[in-house]
């Protein structure tokens, strides 16, 4: 028997099984392999393929790039790519740059040593550590003390993780008719006016009267038991026609049921028998913000790991800012999210990388004595790269911004 298999501590994940250390290690390797190995367009391929025949021109190099640098934990990929390309949105090119020496682009890891060679008026970078997709190797001298280690992979990942991770779990786009029927919060424990995390609360998800319809929580097998809660669905309006494309729910916590909705039937005082409606009980796990009654409930969708390759359209892209997320400034900056008026109906998709364009200014002409009125160009502000889309609407990470990006503000391919 091996030291790993002899020593086996048990760790539980919620309602899941108990899992051995090495079990839940194995889990870990996998999934951080499966989150490296996202996928690749024809388009790309060919890209690399073909750079890594010729490079790329000189021109296309960044002014200050480097001759050598040593990948270090931290890097991302977007980061790299900047560094060596004017534009780092093309990444092909410098995954072609490295197709021979580091097959999978997305395994690149801390402690690699990437050079550039600039020959015949053509740039290709190299790797030291020629064809090998696996982490460096390292002795590690063990002793009888806690220790604590990533299960993930170790290559460096496409953006900094922290940039969006916090916004998969919050931000979520509906319909109307979605969140009026989500199953709300109607009572708390002896009275509470609000709700933090470890509170006891109850829910219903049926309607008794009007036209909404919805569906009682349960607490049978298979039934959702993780929920998320939001409040205030707000419209979100398309900046030139107005119209609603969807609703943004404000993230306000989690939950979790404990137990489901049931009814009961009692005698009244004339000794007729009357149906009363039992609420679920739930109990609140995490909050960003205080909850109360009203609030609603919507259920936890499956964890992802999800990868992102910024590229740019293979299409004409046009459209504008719709929204803030969180509303709460007039001006958003670098590593801020906006909400855009392109969704997956109209092509957007994860990794979809666009120019945010500065509205020109408008003044008179003091120059002409007839003072006409001009409009200066739109000047680009910056990039954003989309992260999470709905059908009419996206979620997007502002990556480089020159000044305040605001809410109408366009944006176009960054070609």
């Amino acid at each position: 028997m091996t030291a790993l298999t002899s020593f086996k501590m048990k760790i539980t994940f919620g309602r899941f099984s108990p899992l051995s250390i090495a079990a839940a290690a194995l889990l870990g390797i996998v999934t951080g392999a499966q989150a490296q190995n996202f996928p690749v367009t024809a388009g790309q391929q060919a890209t690399a393929a073909q750079v890594a025949q010729t490079g790329v021109p000189l021109a296309d190099l960044a002014s200050n790039a480097p001759n050598s640098y040593t990948v270090k934990q931290g890097d991302t990929l977007w980061a790299i790519a900047g560094m060596f390309l004017r534009s780092p949105w093309r990444w092909p090119e410098l995954w072609g740059m490295n197709l021979d020496d580091i097959r999978n682009p997305h395994r690149i890891y801390p402690g690699q040593l990437l050079t550039l060679e600039k020959i015949n008026g053509r740039a290709v970078l190299r790797s030291r550590q020629a064809n090998n997709e696996g982490p460096p190797t390292y002795t590690v001298r063990v002793s009888p003390h806690i220790r604590s280690t990533l299960l993930s992979d170790p290559a460096i990942p496409t953006l900094a993780p922290q940039a969006i991770e916090p916004f998969l779990a919050e931000p979520l786009i509906v319909d109307e008719a979605t969140f009026a029927t989500a199953p709300r919060i109607v009572a708390t424990q002896e009275g509470r006016v609000l709700l933090s995390r470890g509170d006891r609360a109850y829910a219903r998800g049926g309607y008794s009267s009007g036209s909404d319809t919805g569906k009682p929580l349960s607490d049978e097998d298979g039934a959702t038991f993780n929920f998320r809660v939001f409040r205030n669905a707000k419209p979100l309006k398309d900046p030139r026609t107005q119209a609603i494309l969807g609703y943004e729910a404000q993230y306000v916590g989690q939950a979790e049921l404990v137990r489901g909705e049931s009814s009961t039937q009692t005698e009244d005082k004339d000794g007729q028998l009357q149906l009363e409606l039992v609420p679920a009980t739930i109990d609140i796990t995490a909050s960003k913000e205080e909850m109360r009654v009203g609030d609603r409930l919507i259920a936890e969708p499956p964890r992802e790991l999800r990868s992102y390759v910024p590229h740019a359209p293979s299409f004409p892209v046009s459209g504008q800012i719709v929204s803030m997320y969180g509303n709460t400034v007039a001006y958003s900056g670098e590593n801020q999210i906006v909400v855009i008026n392109q969704g997956s109906d109209d092509g957007m998709e994860r990794g979809h990388v666009m120019a945010v364009l500065k509205d020109g200014q408008r003044l008179q002409d003091k120059t002409d004595s007839a003072r006409p009125q001009i409009k200066l160009p739109n000047e680009r502000n910056g990039l954003m790269m989309v992260f999470r889309t709905f059908e009419h609407l996206s979620y997007a990470l502002l990556l480089q911004v020159t000044d305040g990006v605001k809410v109408g503000d366009r944006f176009v391919n960054p070609n």
